[in-house]
Order: C-alpha cells, then structure tokens, then sequence
C-alpha cells in the first residue's frame, strides 16, 4: 500500500509539472525553429549567413570582457576562474562535464563536423583545418571564461560574498547567475538584450551543425531530395516540426527537470562509447596506418609539418584517446551507480534516472544494429560476413600511380555516394603511393 501511494504520489507530480502554461518561452521555440529551416535553406545559397552568426558572439565577448574589466571586484572573479581546486579531479562530474564540454563545442561523434567537412574539395588540408578548429575552441572557451567571471566578480562585490557562492553550475550559470549578476549593472536593459542574442546566435549555429548531420545522412541516402529543392524544404520543414513538438517538453513546468535529465545523459556514457568505437574502428579494423597514408594521399602536396602531426594523432586514436575514454567511462559509470541524480533540493527517482541511461542507451544502440545488418548483407560463415563487412574499399583511392606520375584527385564540391566496383570484392591489397613505393 505505501509504495502503490508513493508511485501515485510521483506521478501526479510528474502530471502536474508537464502541465504547460501560456509564456513567452512557448512562442520563443517556433521562432528558434522556424529560423532554422529558411535559415538552413539559405546555407546552401548564401553562406555569408554564417559569417554573422558565427562572429557576433565573439564581438559580444569582446564587448563584455571590456565592460567586466571596468567593474569593481572583477579581479575577484578572474583570480576564482585561474585558480585551479585539484581536489574536484575526484569527482566523476567534473570529468563528465569535461567530457560533455568538448563534444558539445567541437560536435563529437553526432556527425556534424563530419557532413560539413564532406563538402569540401577532395585534396583540402584537413590537418590544417583540425588544428585550427580544436585550438580556436578551447580559446574561444578560455576566452568567455573573463567575460563571464569578471562580472561574477563584480556580483560577489557588490553582495559582498565568496565568487564561488555566486558562480552557478549547468544551465544555472546561463540563465540564472549571469542575467542577475548583468541586472545590477548600469544600463542593464542593454547588456542582457546583448547577451541573450548572442545565445540565440549559438543556439542557431548548434542547430545548425546537429542539422547538419542529419540531413546530409538522409539525403545521402535518398539523393533525390537533394536534387528536388521542394521535397527538400519539406523534409527539413517536417524534421524542424519534429524537434519544436519535442522542444515543448521543455517549456513545461517541469521542463527544468527534463532539461536537466537530458543533459546528464544526451552527451555522458552515449557518445563517448560511440566515439571509442569510432577510434577502435579506424585504429584496429581499418588499420591506423592506412588511414594516416590515407590522408597524406588526400593532402597531395602535404608540407612536412602534417606528416609529423600525424604522428601525434596516431598515438592519440590507438592509445591516448581510447585508455581516456574508457577512463571516463568507468568513473561515469561508478559515480551514476552511487550518486543519485538531482537539481537543487529535488532528488531523481530510480526511475528517473533509469529513464535517463535509457536516453544515452539509445544511441549506442545504432552501433549493434547497424553492425548486424552490415553482417546480414554477407554471405558465408558467420565469421567470413564479418570480416567481409569491416573490409574497406579500395574504389574510392584515386591517386594510383601512372607512369610515375600521381594522377591529380577529382575536386567533389558536395557529398557524394561511392558506388562498389570490381576491386572493391576481388582486390587483396591497395594501392600504394608513391612514398611507400
């Protein structure tokens, strides 16, 4: 009887809080994603659209770092950012926040960076562009770190309080530390106006990315959408009305709570495993060597200085990269058995947090699946369909070696889908280049 009460308890808790009320955030969702389907459109025709959206954040920081120097106590709040507290490397959260940080900003494994960089030409310098890519995110994040702590700073003056008990953590800090620490700031009718479009700015370059993703994956597939510019705004006007109805979840009452769950779980143990067998894929089944040879082949004029990169990231996807995600993943998974999910005083039911690793299972699940229909396509034993399956083509290498001459790549301006070809199924070995011949 007490656990049937408490289980009616919890869910006319959970009723009452997805109760959805009339607010300015409800109609803020169907802008957000009605922007991103023209917006998405107009990509593929303008795309000095990004220009914008991509550099006004940066002039926003600017802006705000020097407006935060000018402030009383700001000093406070830098010194609390610099000043590193070793003892929190023993929680598993910092290491999962760590984590969730770099996949969010760089869009690891959810397959965005990988649709843009398909449109590039065939022989583009991706060392080039990897390094500039991984070296200007961490800067960009260092770099808000003084706008967004010196105005803490000022906050903690002004209460005359520790920085550390004004500096909020997760969506908190966003949405709840900074506004107010903005709201005691002369003209702060401005400063929050700039603030909060610089989010939406970042919000629609996120969306942008994560669509990204997914309509090059689908249209790939289906070519005919991407040669019908009609059925094409409507596939991505159907898929943009698909994420608002998921989006309303957020606005509810308890949308705080459900915001909350999904960002403990959408990017902790599911994508680091996809991302681990990403690194065992390329490092063990296609071969780490080969991949390397791969890419210099690509780069075709490759300067000295990428082969010798290329070192670095060879010893990062067969050793560094897997022992750190595996590291990561243990202590996740430690931490989650023994700690209980919770937002402020609110603590998660088991069955809440059940619901959660469900939620990061999900996307692991692709990894099983789509294994086994690539197995199923194979003939043979079962051990000849896997071994067919992670076979590699060799089709697609197009610098074989013509009299000596290297043949000059084919420039693909846009993604493309490999059509197998007789070597694909009969050839033993691939062809070298010349630097190995």
């Amino acid at each position: 009887m007490v656990i049937r009460r408490a289980g009616n308890a919890s869910l006319k808790i959970l009723a009452e809080r997805l109760e959805m009320h009339f607010s300015p955030s409800l109609s803020c969702v169907p802008v957000q994603w009605s922007t991103c389907d023209p917006v998405q459109c107009v990509i593929y025709l303008l795309p000095q659209v990004v220009y914008v959206t991509a550099t006004f954040p940066y002039i926003v920081l600017i802006v705000l770092i020097i407006r935060g120097a000018t402030l009383e106590g700001s000093l406070q709040g830098v010194a609390f950012y610099l000043t590193p507290n070793w003892e929190h490397l023993a929680n598993a959260q910092v290491w999962n926040d760590a984590a969730s940080q770099i996949f969010y900003s760089l869009g690891i494994g959810v397959g965005g960076l990988l649709s843009m960089a398909s449109y590039n030409k065939f022989d583009n310098n991706v060392i080039r562009d990897t390094l500039v890519i991984t070296i200007g995110n961490c800067a960009t994040s260092f770099f808000s770190g003084f706008a967004i702590f010196s105005i803490l700073g000022h906050m903690a003056w002004r209460k005359n309080v520790p920085v550390g008990e004004v500096a909020d953590t997760g969506p908190g800090l966003a949405f709840v530390a900074y506004p107010e620490a903005l709201a005691l700031l002369p003209g702060s009718v401005f400063w929050s106006i700039l603030f909060f479009l610089m989010l939406f700015m970042l919000g629609v370059d996120t969306l942008f990315g994560n669509m990204e993703g997914i309509t090059t994956a689908v249209l790939d597939e289906f070519p005919q959408l991407r040669s019908n510019m009609k059925n094409k705004s409507i596939f991505l006007a159907l898929l943009c009305f698909g994420f608002y109805l998921l989006g309303l979840l957020l606005i509810t009452d308890g949308g705080i709570y459900w915001f909350t769950l999904i960002d403990s779980f959408s990017t902790s143990f599911g994508l680091i495993i996809i991302t681990l067998f990403m690194c065992i894929g390329i490092s063990f089944f296609y071969g780490v060597n080969q991949f390397c040879q791969d890419i210099v082949d690509m780069i075709c004029l490759c300067p000295p200085w990428c082969t010798k990169v290329l070192l670095y990231f060879k010893a990062c996807w067969v050793f560094c990269t897997p022992f750190l995600l595996l590291f990561i993943l243990t202590y996740i998974f430690i931490e989650m058995y023994n700690t209980p999910l919770h937002y402020g005083s609110y603590l998660y039911p088991r069955w809440g947090t059940a619901l959660g690793v469900c939620m990061g299972a999900a996307c692991c699940l692709q990894i099983p699946i789509w294994a086994m229909v690539a197995i199923g396509k194979e003939s043979g034993t079962l051990r000849d369909r896997f071994k067919k399956a992670i076979r590699p083509l060799n089709s697609w290498r197009m610098n074989n070696v013509n009299n000596g001459q290297r043949m000059v790549p084919e420039m693909v301006e846009a993604p493309f889908t490999v059509n197998l070809t007789e070597a694909d199924f009969h050839a033993q070995v691939w062809e070298r280049g010349q630097s190995e011949a």
